[in-house]
Formats: C-alpha cells, sequence, structure tokens
C-alpha cells in the first residue's frame, strides 16, 4: 500500500508555476528522497503534502486523504521537521516536548511516556531542563526529530534536516531514521547530500518545478551510466539547461591578471 500518493499536483501563483504536474508514489515503511536545485519547488511540494499550501490542479493523498479535504486529518498523521528545526530557542528541552505534546492532544501520560523515550533517543538524559538555545546543532536536529515524532505519526517529512550540522551527527541521525523505516515509518526527506541519497529506497528529482526522473538509486546510475548520484544530478541539470557545469580559466583571468610573457 502507497503511505503518499501524488498525481498531476500542480501550485501557481498568479503566473509562476512553482510545480507543474508531478507524479509519484511512497510505499508504506519506505525512505523515498526528493531531491533538486533550490528553487525547484520541493519545498511547496512539502506544503502541499502537509496541507499547508492548496493544490492549483492534480491530486495527491496521504495515507488515503485528500490534501484538499482531509486537512486536519493529515496533520495527525504526519510528523515535519525543516532544516530551521523548528524548536522554540528560549524554552528548554522539556518545555518544547511539552509544547508540541499539547499542540497534539496528549494525555499527561502519554506525554510523560513519550518524552521519556525521546530524550533517551536523543542522548539528552540529564539535559532535559537546558535552554535549546544552548544546545548544539547536533543536539537540536535530534530534539527536533523527537517533536516531529511525539504523536506517533506515520509519516515522517523532513525538509533537509541535516543541513549544517557536522558528519557525526548526520550518521546518528540516518542511523535513527533507518530505524524509524524499520518500526514501519515512511520517510520523505529533501537533501542536498548525495551519500544521504544513495540511502533511500528509491528518488525523485525535481528540476524548474518538474519531475525529471524518478527511481531507485542504483537504477538512476546505470541509466545515466555514472559511478555516483552526484554524477547523476550534475547529468539531469545539464540536460535541462543545456550547458556544462564547469568554470573556466578564461572567466576567472581577472583574479590573477595578465599572463607574465
Amino acid at each position: 500500500m502507497n503511505a503518499i500518493e501524488v498525481q498531476g499536483l500542480t501550485k501557481k501563483f498568479g503566473r509562476y508555476t512553482a510545480v507543474d504536474r508531478i507524479s509519484f508514489q511512497v510505499p508504506e515503511g519506505k525512505i523515498f528522497g526528493f531531491l533538486g536545485p533550490n528553487g525547484s519547488g520541493k519545498s511547496t511540494t512539502i506544503r502541499m503534502l502537509c496541507g499547508v499550501l492548496t493544490p492549483t490542479k492534480g491530486s495527491a493523498k496521504i495515507l488515503g486523504y485528500d490534501v484538499n479535504t482531509n486537512v486536519d486529518k493529515i496533520k495527525q498523521s504526519i510528523g515535519y521537521m525543516s532544516q530551521k528545526f523548528s524548536l522554540y530557542e528560549d524554552l528548554t528541552v522539556n518545555e518544547n516536548l511539552d509544547f508540541y505534546a499539547g499542540i497534539y492532544g496528549l494525555t499527561n501520560k502519554e506525554r510523560e511516556e513519550r518524552k521519556k523515550g525521546i530524550i533517551a533517543m536523543a542522548g539528552l538524559v540529564g539535559r532535559e531542563n537546558i535552554l535549546t538555545r544552548n544546545l548544539s546543532g547536533g543536539w537540536k536536529q535530534r530534539i527536533a526529530l523527537g517533536c516531529a515524532l511525539i504523536h506517533k505519526p506515520k509519516i515522517l517529512i523532513l525538509d533537509e534536516p541535516t543541513a549544517g550540522v557536522d558528519p557525526v551527527s548526520r550518521r546518528v541521525f540516518w542511523q535513527m531514521i533507518f530505524t524509524l523505516a524499520k518500526q514501519g515509518i515512511t520517510v520523505l526527506v529533501t537533501t542536498h547530500y548525495m551519500d544521504e541519497a544513495e540511502c533511500c529506497d528509491s528518488l525523485a528529482f525535481i528540476f524548474n518545478s518538474r519531475l525529471i526522473a524518478v527511481g531507485t538509486p542504483r537504477e538512476l546510475i546505470e541509466k545515466e551510466r555514472v559511478s555516483n548520484l552526484e554524477d547523476v544530478f550534475i547529468k539531469y541539470v545539464e540536460r535541462e539547461t543545456n550547458q556544462k557545469i564547469q568554470s573556466s580559466f578564461e572567466e576567472l583571468k581577472f583574479l590573477v591578471g595578465e599572463e607574465r610573457a
């Protein structure tokens, strides 16, 4: 069964088309990577899937709920985490968790049980009363993930969740994602790190508002006859723009002046 079904999804702002007739499916319990340059339409798509933006055309369903007519059901079914971590820095770890538990209407018993598990998962035992602003990027990332999970969503949407954190924190974070997927949680993640993209079960590339490729990492690499996803990404951009991704020494001459005779 598919957790996410998107068919001909389109979003226009006046004459500008931010997302142009994209279609894809994400099976339950799988990790789906949504890739593309900045401004390509990734975040607009995510906002439509979360029920924040209304599509101009097309359809999208989250666990069978239509994004146009079942927004409340969808918001209860998904956990969302952005690269800004969605945390209140003037609140403590405990207070941030309490805030999100209140948003989702958890009982006191549910809140305390889930907070205990999240704090243990994040490795923050003993740090519950530290102000969030005083945590490192890696710790903030883990507690933000905990806030997104506190209501036990079936789908987790992550918008560049590892931007700006160190390699060790990225690896720990992805180990947590693998564990969640094994427990049956569906994950949709945007990332600019191609090593992370290779960890996904399947990928979709969006460019200039249009979906240009969908498949597993291995399928896309073999189809383009390259050795890695970074080369796949560059090939797509070069093909769509009809320009080579390279810098010419001629273009840099102004930095070094005239060549000596």
